[in-house]
């Protein structure tokens, strides 16, 4: 599963893959295993994460990686990113992202991102999620650079996981790499 997928990055650039993870150990992994693929192909990597979990994976990246390597990887806090206008708004949102890829696409330098998507409740955003998505799609192909967002299952309602499945060509969903049937791009 993780060799395919890696094997996609390389050969397709502009790759939008939907991670339905179920448990934070698993999470972990594969965000470091993209991380550590990303940086073996001199590619930076833009890590959207939260402050709980980035100490488990930076634990983990510094046991995988030398000090050099770990300068590929950029982290921006997840609550900055998704709140940065003070609410959950796709418009700044995808502002701040751009900001955010600037230097690298300025210089031409090659770079993957990995964006954790969280909410404090199910009434929060999940009518604007759709919106969100569909314009990071656009960004994934005109950018021309892979992007995971991980969503934790537990938390994705039947209604979200239908819009999710319609905005990710590909998913990451019980350790089976796959293309969404579902995907309108």
């Amino acid at each position: 599963m993780k060799s395919k997928m890696n094997q996609l990055f390389i050969e397709k650039k502009c790759v939008h893959v939907l991670y339905a993870y179920q448990e934070v150990k698993s999470y972990i992994e594969q965000v470091c295993d993209f991380i550590e693929q990303g940086v073996l192909h001199g590619e930076y990597t833009i890590l959207i994460e939260n402050d709980r979990l980035y100490p488990m994976i930076l634990k983990e990246l510094q046991q995988k990686l030398t000090e050099d390597q770990l300068h590929f990887v950029h982290r921006v806090n997840s609550f900055d990113f998704y709140f940065s206008s003070g609410s959950y708004h796709p418009p700044a949102i995808h502002e701040y992202f751009k900001e955010t890829v600037a230097p690298y696409v300025e210089k031409d330098l090659s770079f993957r991102s990995w964006a954790h998507v969280e909410w404090a409740s199910m009434e929060d955003p999940l009518f604007l999620i759709e919106d969100f998505e569909k314009i990071v799609d656009e960004a994934v192909n005109d950018l021309s650079f892979p992007l995971i967002c991980a969503y934790d299952s537990e938390r994705m309602p039947d209604y979200l996981v239908t819009i999710l499945m319609e905005t990710h060509p590909y998913v990451l969903m019980n350790d089976e790499f796959t293309l969404s049937k579902q995907y309108l791009g």
